[in-house]
Parts: C-alpha cells; structure tokens; sequence
C-alpha cells in the first residue's frame, strides 16, 4: 500500500516546485537553462521548420492588394536574415578555431585548469553535446569540479534524459558530483531528481536512501543543513497526506503496517533535527507542536534543549564566517580549533569540508585533514577519498602526494594502483627539483618494504634494483633539463641504494662501486661523506677498505681535513700496525701541512686584497681633498675679488662711470651675497630681517621668496606616528605644497605639509606630511611608489634613524614565494598592459608590478603574481625563454637573495666629535658674506633643534677653529 500510495504521488511531487520557493531555485539555475537552449538549438530549428507549411496555410487568405508590401517585407527580412547569418558564421568560425587551440594546449599540459573551463564554455555555446561530455569527463578525471561546473552539467543531462539508460548516467553523475566537495546543493538537487523516478521499481527506497546520505554528509551543517531535513520531511509527509484518505477504510493491522509506520517516519525526522543544533531550531519546533496531534514527548524537549545550548557555543564561530569575506581560512582555522577540542568525528569532519569548499588550493589544510583522518578515525574509504581529492586540488605539493603513497599502501591497496598513483605523481609538476627526489625516495621505500630479503633472488627486488637505476637516470634527464640542476647534489637515493645492497643483500661490492660513482659527482671534498662510506664500510666491509676510505678522504677533503685525519688516526690506533701507524702520521702530516700552507696563502692574498683597497679608499680620499682644497681657494678668491670691487664701489662709484654690464653683475653679485647674509642672520638670531635685493632672475627671486616665505619649524618627533616623510619627488615642483596636498588629503585631514628647501630657495625633494590622525598616516603609506610628474614618490613612516639605526622600509617580500614569478630581460618599452595581457594566458594575474628606478624609468624586470602555485609553475614553464619584441626573457619562481647585514665591528674607534657651528653647520667657504655693518659681537650658545629667541650668533673668521689637516686627523684618531 506503502508503494502504491508513493506512486500515485510521483506526479504531485513535481507541482509544489511553481510556488515561491521553487522561482528562487528556477533563479538559481538560469544559466544552465541558457546552456540547454544552445544545446537544443536544433531541436528548436527542426520545430521551426515543422510550423512553416502551418504558416502559410493560415495566410492563404490574404489579399492581394497587401503583397508588394509582404514581398518588401520578406526580401529586407532575408537580407537581415542573411547579414545576421553572416554574422554568425564569422563568431561560429572564430569559436572553432579557439577550440582548436584549447584542444591542442591541453594535449601539451592537462593540468590548464583554465583552459579546460574556457573550452567546456565554448563548446557547450556552439552546441556539441558529445564532445562537452567529453571535455567534462576529461577535465573531472583532473581536478574535482566546483558547485558551479557540476550543476551546470547535471541541468545538461537531466534536459537530454530521455528514457532510463538516460537516468541511470545522470544517477552515476550526481555520485561523482557529490564526492568531489560537500556541497548541499547538489544533495538537494539529487533528492529532488531522484524523486522524479519514485515511480520505476524500488524508486521509493531509491529517495530514501539519497535522503539519508544527503543527512550523514551535509545535516549537520547549521546554515545550510536545513533545506535537506526540510525537503525530507516534506516527502515524507506527502506520502502520509496521501495515504491518508485510505487508512480509514484499512483493517487494524494494514493501518499499523502502512499509515501509521510512515506517521512515525515524520515523527522520527522531526525528532532528529530538533536533536541538532541548527538556525531556525526554533520554527522547526513550533512546526512540529502544531502538526502533532500527541503532546511532544519529555526526552523530545530535553534533546530540543540541549541542542540549544550547543547552537549558542557555535554561534560565534558562524557569525564570523557571515561577516568574513571568502576564502575565510582564518576563521575556518579558529572553527577547526574549537571542533578539535570538542572532539565529534562527524562535526570535525564536516568543518573540514566545508573549509576546503572555499580553501581547496591550500595545501596546509588538505594535510592536517588527511593527518586527523590518517591518526583517528582510520576507515579505509574514506581516508582514501580525501587523499585522492587533496592531490587533484593540489598536485605540485610533494607532501599530498608522499602521504598518499603512504596511505595507500598502509590500507593494503594493489601495487598496480599505488604505481599508477607514483607515475601521476611525476606528471604532476612539482615546483622545485628537490620534490621530485622527494617522491622518487618514498616510492623506493615503498618498493624496499615489499622485498623479503631472505631470499637471493626475487621479482621485487630485481624491481627495486630496475627503480633506482630509473630513478637516477629521471633525475639526470627530465629534472636537470627543467630545472638546471639534478635536485639530488648529495646523492641521497644513490646512498640509500648502497645502503639496501650492503645491508639487505650484503653486496658491497655494488655499494662500492655506487660509492664511486657519489665521489666522483663532486662530492669527494666534503668530510661527512666519506665519513657516511667509512661507517658503511665499518659496518659492512672490511679493515682493508676502510683504511683504503680514510687515506682517500685525507687526499680530497677541503672543508675538514682535520676531522678525517683524526678518525683514520684513531683506527689505526685501535686496529693498526706499527707500519700503518706510520703511515697514516706521515700521510695526515703532509696533508695538514699543506692544508695549512694553502691557507696562509689565501690569508695572505685576502690582506692584500684589503690592503689594495685601503691604499685605493686612502687615494681617493686624498683626491677629494685636494679638489676640496683647491675648490675652497677659488671661492676663497673669488670673495676677496668681490669685496675688493664692493669697496672699490663706495669710494669712486660716485665719480667714475662703469660700463652698465659689469656694473650689473657687481651689483648682483653684491647683492645675492647679502641675501644670503641676511637670511642666514636672521636664522641665527630668530627675527626676521627684511632687505630690498635686486634679484638675478624671476626664477630666482620666486625661489628666494619662497624660502623665505616658509618659517623654520623645530621637528617634533612625538609627532611621528601622525607623520609620514615624502621624498625622490622631482625638484621641478614649483609649488610642492599645493600640488601635493590634494593628493595626501584623500588619505585623511591634512596639518601641515613641510617641504624642505635649499640654502638658495630650491626644493630639495622631499617633505614632511602630518595628520591629524594616525590612521591617516597608515593609510597614506599606501601611496607609495605612486607617479608624481614621471617619478615614482617614496612614502614611508616618520622614524628617527639617530635612535632606531637599523629601521628600515621594505614593502615586498624577500623570500620564496611559489605564486609569484620574476621575469628579467624585459624590453625597456613593455607596458604592464602588454606584459599582463601575456601572463593572463597561463591563469589569473592578481597583481603584476614593473621595477623602475628612482627616475620611474624601467629596468626591464617584473614581478607576477598569480591566483596559486599551479598557476605560476604552468607560466614558468610556458614563459621561460619567450621573445618580446626581440628581447629574450627570463622567468622564473620568486625568490630573491638574502641581503648581506654588514657586521658591525666591535673595537671600531669612537668617531671624533664634530665641533658645532650653528643649526646648518660650518659654511661652505669658511667664510663670513654678511657686510661688517650687520656683524655683531658676543656669541651665545645655541640650542640643538635651532636657535634661541633673541640671542645673536657671530660669524667673524676671527672667532672660527683652526684649520686641520690630515696628519692633525690621523694624531687625533691615535690618540683615541
């Protein structure tokens, strides 16, 4: 009855879809209903062709009179008709083409996650259903597939399902869908699918059953897990509202077998959701009092409870995944903590997935899953799974594919899947060489246990000898051609094949020979090495040959002769005879010797080397001084010449007449002398002086006036953290305040802009910005490297280097980053739209950065970023070697050399006080322009941050130091 009551609802089941809720589902999947109508475009194309004749016949009785008018309407009709279909043979020729190309790229790389999705887009658009089937499959046996792609292709299939070989494909699909990430949706829609057949035999156990592992994978989920236990408690009530209007015409024990076990079906499910803590919990038990017809029951309410109580500890944690935006990995983090000190597999679990739902490209967390799973809960299938899914999602991470191997064989699996699984791991593409010789040991450890060495001879262990000597050759070839280099410099799986031959098969002789073949790899100059084969030897082999060992080591060894020749003289100590004593004291002597006689021979040329810049630096020192020197006396002279022709004016300018152009440049030499006289007194003295000068020049006197236009003001370092310092502007700036405080404003209120200028009134390049609050500041260091007048502006944090020596700026990372490329060689004249329309070919650029110097202009270098390391390995491998407009380019992963600190000595002689001359310092030409009638006596001490109010400084050479020479230097710098 059960079953004929389910069929007789297999048709209402489909109409409660057109309320409200089923137009936001129809919402949801209208761009897969926009993928069926391309692929039934000429199921629609026939359908045209078929009501044609049905036109015509309903036009035949048109009248005349209209068939000019018709027959202008159908031939400008036809010709849009035939531009349109020209139109469209031009995109649908282009579209082939494109495909052709994809096709051809992922037959090079099969691992261009983004060639396969722009190649099932364009395929599905032009309407090849058999070849978008096989491009999905293709792409799903590669990398597991999103929400998205599985929906879209389910929708495809279920549109073209026609009869029950139809169904039973996409029953097999919506399997694979939901095992690649947990994903409610695609359960919700398998549950809704799987009722359409509730009809067919056994359909009702079939929804059942899809139901219930829909409840195990995603009912737990507190956001999302409600529309599952809705939808199958919803079916389940159908089939009670259906059974209904028969059960009163039902003997007792029909009634019990039928309506009253599917009345308790309800009732169970109601009471196992109200058992878990979910949003809404509460509706659901309003719902639940209303449609019982028995009072709910005391463990009920208590479950009810409980979950309540569990709801209030999750709820933290969910509201921080709704207010995070994606991918949220430290908030998943936090949720994962918590799970684990509760300790509930199934929550654990879920959490877990639905992390890696939005975080399936990071590594880290595919390995602490598959760790939790490998160490607690150990069921084979599904430990199995979630490593198969963590090396598809992330197949350059050696880690994922090592702890999959392992795995595989800790749960007994067949030898031939675990080698078809190593041999993907070698086509993975791994980013660094050293990964390679990675996996290549942890399938020889593999291959080394399955061997039982207690017989001679066996086909394991002619498979583990076959390996090796594959896994050497792999190295030499396919890793040193990619890479450059072999990825294995210490030998490490040559030395645990001697390793396995000596002590597993007691084969010295082929551990020898493999020892050989290490020393002569260049490895022969490193202690350890041969102090790893003399312990093997020891170990394994005889005296002879580790006597034979030492003397070898204590000829080749570089890096610690001494360490060898103590080990070869402690064996002959203990085994030896007097003649091998003998011999070893002679042969270590020699060595040592000699080791030392080449290492005072490289002191020795290493002091010269020092030497030689000593004397280089002493000479360019001497250089500058005498250009200094010689530089002083010529403006030396040149302020005698001035002051000469000054007094020469006072006393006959009246009388004599001067040509107009040397009474000019006297005049404005004069002048601009007690210009800067004048400024400079009233620096020193702190009021300000106002003298008329005849300027040089416009740009002079506007320069002049605006130096002396900006009042001195003391730097108030409590003022840094709203502070920022500003500087490789462009001296051009007229106005440096003007221009850039319209652009600092954007970051917050601005107080004051400082820009600092020259003794001459010229703009030096950089200034002081101050906010008025301290996020303004940090937001404003965002501002830098941005494009001032062609140059690149430097913002960075107001710090006193006087008290923080070791502070410094560098915004970009210098160590390895996997996703980032950096690409040399570059032609001068690249654009970053240009660079980045290349780089978007291999995967998404989320950021592309050109080097510049400090005049903005290029290096030919560029810094990539891409969406995760499988993006930047393809790019590196497609990339490297490219020509750009005839210039070869070099690209590789980022990872730049460590910057060298310079050691700071310790017994380095204090430096020699500078004597004090004022708030700039000693003068330039050591001497005084102000005119004798400005000069004043009885100097004062100065501040340090500037001079005190009302004090007057003099500048007369009398008081000045005397002068110092070299030899007077070097006396001070002994004397210290």
């Amino acid at each position: 009855m059960a079953t004929a009551a389910a069929s007789s609802l297999s048709e209402p089941e489909v109409e409660p879809q057109a309320g409200p809720e089923a137009e936001g589902e129809e919402d949801e999947v209208k761009p897969a209903g926009v993928g069926r109508k391309v692929l039934s475009g000429a199921v629609s194309a026939e359908a045209a062709e078929a009501q044609v004749p049905g036109c015509d016949l309903q036009q035949e009785g048109v009248s005349e009179s209209d068939g000019d008018e018709e027959d202008a309407m159908a031939s400008s009709a036809e010709s849009s008709a035939g531009e349109d279909e020209w139109e469209y043979d031009d995109e649908e020729e282009k579209n082939q083409l494109e495909i052709e190309r994809l096709e051809e790229q992922l037959s090079i790389n099969g691992y261009d996650y983004n060639c396969h999705v722009e190649l099932i887009r364009l395929l599905r658009l032009e309407g090849e259903l058999n070849k978008v089937r096989m491009a999905r499959q293709k792409m799903s046996e590669t990398f597991p597939l999103t929400e998205e792609l599985w929906l879209e292709w389910l929708h495809d299939e279920i549109n073209m399902a026609t009869d029950g070989l139809d169904r039973e494909r996409v029953d097999e699909l919506f399997e694979r869908a939901v095992k690649d990430y947990i994903c409610p949706n695609i359960w919700l829609e398998y549950g809704q699918y799987s009722v359409g057949g509730i009809g067919q035999k056994g359909g009702l156990e079939k929804v059942r059953s899809v139901f219930e592992r829909a409840l195990s994978s995603v009912g737990l989920h507190m956001t999302k897990g409600l529309a599952i236990w809705e939808a199958y408690r919803e079916f389940e009530s159908a089939i009670v509202e259906a059974a209904r209007p028969i059960a009163a015409f039902l003997s007792p024990s029909d009634r019990e077998q039928t309506f009253d076990s599917q009345l308790e079906k309800v009732h169970s499910l109601f009471r196992r959701q109200l058992a878990i803590p979910l949003y809404e919990m509460e509706a659901t038990f309003a719902e639940y009092e209303e449609w019982s017809e028995e009072p709910i029951p005391e463990s009920v309410l208590q479950s009810y409870q409980r979950a309540l109580g569990q709801l209030e500890k999750y709820k933290p944690f969910e509201e921080a995944l709704l207010q995070a935006e994606a991918p949220r990995l430290a908030e998943y983090q936090a949720y994962i903590d918590f799970e684990m000190k509760i300790g509930d597999p199934a929550r654990i679990q879920l959490i877990f997935e639905r992390a890696l739902v939005e975080n399936c490209l990071v590594p880290d967390l595919w390995i602490r899953y598959s760790q939790y799973l490998d160490r607690q809960l150990k069921v084979k299938d599904l430990v199995l799974s979630v490593h198969s899914r963590a090396v598809r999602n992330c197949p350059w991470t050696v880690a994922l594919w090592s702890r999959y191997l392992l795995a595989m064989e800790r749960h007994g699996l067949d030898h031939q899947m675990i080698s078809a699984t190593f041999e993907n791991a070698l086509s993975a593409g791994f980013i660094q060489a050293t990964d390679y010789v990675e996996i290549w040991q942890v399938y020889l450890d593999y291959l080394r246990r399955r061997v039982d060495f207690k017989q001679d001879s066996s086909k394991e262990l002619e498979e583990l000898r076959s390996t090796f000597t594959r896994a050497l050759e792999y190295l030499q070839q396919e890793v040193e051609e990619r890479f450059s280099e072999g990825g294995d410099p210490s030998c490490l799986i040559m030395q645990s094949w001697a390793r396995v031959e000596a002590r597993l098969c007691n084969n010295m002789q082929k551990a020898r020979e493999l020892w050989d073949s290490i020393m002569t790899r260049g490895n022969a100059k490193y202690a350890n090495m041969w102090l790893e084969y003399y312990n093997l030897e020891r170990a394994h082999g005889d005296t002879q040959h580790c006597r034979k060992a030492l003397h070898r080591a204590v000829q080749c060894t570089s890096d610690y002769p001494e360490h060898v020749c103590e080990v070869l003289l402690t064996m002959e100590r203990t085994e030896g005879t007097l003649e091998d004593w003998d011999l070893a004291i002679q042969k270590t002597e020699t060595r040592l010797a000699r080791v030392n006689e080449q290492r005072m021979k490289a002191a020795e040329k290493e002091a010269a080397l020092v030497q030689q810049e000593e004397e280089k630096a002493e000479q360019r020192k001497k250089v500058r001084a005498e250009k200094k020197a010689l530089k002083k006396k010529k403006k030396t002279q040149g302020a005698e010449k001035r002051k000469a022709a000054e007094d020469d004016e006072k006393e006959w300018g009246e009388e004599e007449e001067e040509q107009p152009s040397k009474r000019r440049r006297t005049e404005n030499s004069v002048a601009s002398g007690a210009a800067s006289a004048v400024e400079e007194e009233a620096e020193l003295s702190g009021r300000c002086i106002t003298v008329d000068v005849a300027p040089p020049s416009k740009q002079k006197e506007k320069a002049a006036s605006l130096k002396r236009d900006v009042a001195k003001v003391a730097h108030d370092s409590s003022k840094d953290s709203v502070t920022v310092f500003v500087s490789n502007l462009p001296y051009s700036i007229e106005e440096p305040e003007e221009k850039l405080r319209p652009l600092f404003e954007a970051c917050g209120e601005v107080v004051q802009i400082r820009p600092i200028f020259s003794n001459r009134g010229d703009f030096r390049g950089y200034c002081y910005v101050e906010f008025k609050e301290e996020k303004s500041a940090r937001q404003a260091l965002e501002l830098d490297r941005k494009n001032v007048e062609g140059r690149p502006m430097f913002v960075s944090p107001c710090v006193d280097k006087s008290k923080n020596p070791d502070f410094k700026v560098f915004r970009y990372s210098t160590t390895l980053e996997k996703h980032k490329l950096f690409i040399s060689g570059l032609p001068f004249s690249c654009t970053k739209e240009e660079l980045e329309g290349i780089c978007k070919a291999h995967g998404t650029v989320k950021d592309l950065r050109l080097v510049t110097n400090r005049a903005g202009k290029p290096k030919g270098l560029a810094y990539v970023e891409y969406e995760n390391e499988s993006q930047a390995s393809q790019a590196v491998v497609k990339m490297d070697g490219m020509s750009i407009r005839e210039n070869v380019i070099k690209v590789a992963i980022s990872n730049p050399p460590q910057r060298k600190v310079p050691e700071k000595p310790e017994g380095r002689a204090a430096p020699v006080p500078r004597q004090t001359y004022g708030a700039r310092g000693k003068g330039r030409t050591q001497l005084s322009l102000l005119p004798r009638a400005l000069q004043r006596q009885g100097a004062a001490p100065q501040a340090e941050n500037g001079p005190a109010p009302g004090l007057a400084v003099t500048t007369s050479v009398a008081t000045e130091a005397p002068k110092m020479s070299n030899a007077d230097f070097a006396k001070l710098l002994l004397r210290k």
